[in-house]
């Protein structure tokens, strides 16, 4: 029988090299080639191919019509991004079958990725994938069919003005008990743009003036929100990716984060531009104010996959953080910055450590570490001499500073 005869039967891309898998993005041609092992001849059909591209979304949800009657709704939403077939292997005119001799056969491929395309992701309610199915057909038998799962990434560049601008917010609440007025809690904070990419730190400026007779407790996390949306409904799930709770403000006493660090951890970048899933980035800082519920700011994030430039964007980095620290009272930059540090400090591998419970459930273990597709993506990039020491100044003035009113 044939399917004793068929020894190995395999998809295969170009670049692939030991442990690591090529990544592709829009426009790029993606090659390769089956490969065909038989034992002895044997006859063949056809050898077809058909490469596909999928933004997919499930999920159900349990109502109640009544006290007895319950029933379950699905939404469901599928999207087709790549749709790309051709055939590799086909008889001559006016014969049904196709002898091989036994040995190995390859038959190469290529074809284009469409220019815009949207990054791979799983979740929980959906995902987006991307394959290429070979299949092998035969007379009298069934057909043997191989797959290969290849990763896109959609570029983000954080160097857009929109994403070098800088983010900021100001909140307050009036702390109540048993409708008794305690006092104002107001919070402002700043972070020097919106996008970044993993592994950056995210310097984070913020005011507390805690106006009330009880202390309270400042926190900071990036959350991420991703978003399914299928026939007019939507489905979100949130998780933490990074985290940090700060010291305690004591009653009437007001608090200065000048630069409190978060770094980024190896995750996935933002899907902005999906019809049915979405990956949302944010900074929330909240208060923690005891008897009432939280006080909560929240500043938009991108995270990209092109880091910023090496020089477009650096002097604009600079006079923006310039401006920046001097409108938050800090002070100016150093006329003579030091020798720059290693760049393993600026992205040190410790996690940053937190206490007490977190806003939002943690994100679960995914394949976003070091040696997954995105870190080795942006990676690439990585490699460059560091930012100016006068990009992020490591010691900030220890000077009193005079209270003042902080606004954006």
């Amino acid at each position: 029988m044939l399917f004793d005869k068929v020894k190995a039967f395999v998809v295969q891309l170009d670049g692939a090299s030991a442990g690591t898998e090529p990544v592709f993005g829009g426009g790029q041609v993606v090659a390769g080639r089956v490969l065909l092992e038989l034992a002895g001849a044997a006859r063949v059909g056809a050898l077809r191919l058909c490469a596909r591209g999928r933004a997919h979304v499930h999920w159900t949800e349990s109502r109640s019509a009544g006290s007895s009657t319950a029933y379950t709704q699905s939404y469901s939403e599928r999207v087709e991004v790549v749709n790309h077939r051709a055939t590799l292997l086909a008889p001559d005119t006016g014969e049904t079958m196709t002898t091989l001799p036994p040995g190995r056969h390859e038959f190469p491929f290529s074809f284009q990725l469409p220019p815009t395309l949207v990054t791979s992701f799983e979740g929980r309610h959906g995902s987006v994938r991307y394959s290429i199915k070979a299949t092998l057909h035969r007379p009298w038998a069934p057909a043997r069919r191989a797959r290969k799962v290849f990763t896109v990434i959609e570029p983000v560049d954080i160097s857009t003005p929109a994403l070098l601008a800088p983010q900021a917010g100001t909140r307050e609440k009036v702390a109540r008990t048993w409708y008794c007025n305690r006092g104002l809690v107001s919070l402002s904070a700043k972070i020097d743009r919106k996008g970044y990419t993993p592994g950056e730190v995210i310097p984070v400026f913020a005011e507390i003036d805690n106006g009330t007779t009880r202390p309270v407790l400042p926190r900071a996390a990036v959350v991420q929100t991703q978003t399914f949306m299928a026939r007019g409904a939507r489905k979100q799930k949130r998780a933490v990716v990074a985290s940090l709770v700060g010291e305690p403000v004591g009653p009437g006493r007001r608090t200065l984060w000048q630069g409190r660090v978060l770094r980024i951890p190896p995750v996935g970048p933002s899907i902005l531009h999906c019809r049915v899933l979405h990956v949302d980035y944010a900074l929330k800082v909240c208060v923690d104010i005891p008897g009432t519920s939280k006080l909560l700011l929240e500043l938009p994030l991108v995270i990209g996959t092109v880091p910023l430039h090496a020089f477009s964007s650096r002097s604009s980095s600079v006079s923006s953080h310039a401006s920046f620290l001097v409108d938050w009272g800090l002070g100016a930059l150093p006329e003579q910055p030091e020798a720059p540090p290693e760049y393993s400090e600026v992205v040190a591998d410790e996690e940053v450590s937190t206490a007490g419970e977190n806003l939002f459930p943690l994100l679960p273990d995914i394949n976003l570490g070091p040696e997954g597709p995105f870190y080795a993506y942006i990676q690439e990039f990585r490699y460059r001499p560091p930012p100016l020491y006068s990009e992020e100044d490591p010691h900030p003035p220890t000077e009193a500073i005079r209270p003042r009113c902080m606004t954006c």
